[in-house]
């Protein structure tokens, strides 16, 4: 995997796997022995660990940790189940073979509880957006002033959006065949783009819970990232190449981009039947150029063969 030197550009998560953080194999997911392929890789104690489990848990992941190789290019990051249970993997020997935390039910109730366990430390942190304050726009826009000052903004990484929380907080789930954006859900994820992302925010996109339906699944990753949205977690690693061919570059779109970025391009012009505003499509095509540094052209890209027949289903 040829990964650039930027090791926390937000693009270089790619479809971050879940994984409980008693999994038996989970060191060896780690260190690339398995999942070999993988970009990040997430070990859960909230959601995907039962109550009676947290402990062993704990003791399970401090043993691996032991065992963690250095993989500079493979990002690992814990999620820890609240600020108490942070206090003690920051606890455990060898933490620092952790790239970061994920936050759950990040708030501005639990933002200091979290925030100043981690100061001293260079953990990379991924709040994420799942309490029903996500649905005040008041409430986010306070989170983002909070989160805006300078010692913590350089520690967050993206903010990640709980979609099934969320969800569960409507009493709804995403029906088969549809995406998150054929709901209500889809509301929110358009208003927390324009609350965070013009601050400097990246914003990765909920999962999608359905094994058999490619075609959803592909027409849902469009969506994300006609929202801006970078990433998204996967929950079964056959939709990780899935996900990550999506983020493939058209050809048209990555030549549009290299003529924004030049300092000789007029001001405006017309490209592939398009027309190309410097002034206005900048950023597009910087967000463009770094995409395709990590997942190259969609012309050129080659799947595995399960992934590829998940692909073009």
């Amino acid at each position: 995997m040829n990964i650039p030197q930027n090791k926390f550009s937000p693009w270089s998560l790619g479809a971050s796997l879940y994984m409980p953080s008693h999994r038996c194999d989970l060191m060896d997911c780690a260190n690339g022995e398995k999942l070999q392929s993988l970009r990040s890789m997430i070990f859960c104690t909230e959601d995907a660990v039962s109550h009676t489990e947290v402990n062993s848990s704990l003791r399970h992941l401090g043993l691996c940790l032991q065992g963690f190789r250095s993989m500079p290019q493979r990002l690992r990051f814990i999620r820890a189940r609240n600020p108490e249970i942070l206090a003690r993997l920051l606890a455990l020997p060898d933490i620092e073979k952790i790239d970061g935390f994920v936050l759950p039910k990040f708030n501005t109730n639990v933002f200091h509880t979290y925030f100043d366990q981690l100061q001293g430390t260079s953990f990379k942190v991924m709040p994420t957006l799942e309490t029903k304050d996500v649905f005040d726009v008041g409430a986010m826009t306070e989170l983002r002033q909070g989160l805006a000052q300078d010692d913590i903004f350089k520690r967050i990484l993206m903010l990640r959006i709980g979609g099934n929380d969320l969800m569960n907080l409507l009493g709804i789930r995403r029906p088969r065949s549809m995406t998150l954006y054929d709901t209500p859900l889809g509301l929110v994820i358009a208003q927390l783009v324009t609350v965070f992302k013009p601050y400097g925010f990246s914003l990765s996109a909920p999962v999608f819970e359905y094994l058999d339906d490619s075609i959803t699944l592909q027409k849902e990753i469009r969506l994300d990232l006609a929202h801006g949205l970078i990433g998204k977690t996967a929950i079964h690693p056959t939709q990780v190449p899935v996900i990550e061919a999506m983020y493939s570059v058209e050809s048209e779109d990555y030549e549009m981009a290299i003529s924004l970025s030049q300092s000789s391009s007029p001001a405006v012009f017309r490209m592939h039947n398009a027309m190309c505003e410097v002034a206005t499509h900048k950023q597009w095509g910087q967000d463009i150029i770094d995409r395709r540094k990590y997942y190259g052209d969609r012309a050129a890209l080659v799947l595995p063969e399960y992934a590829e027949l998940f692909f073009n289903t």
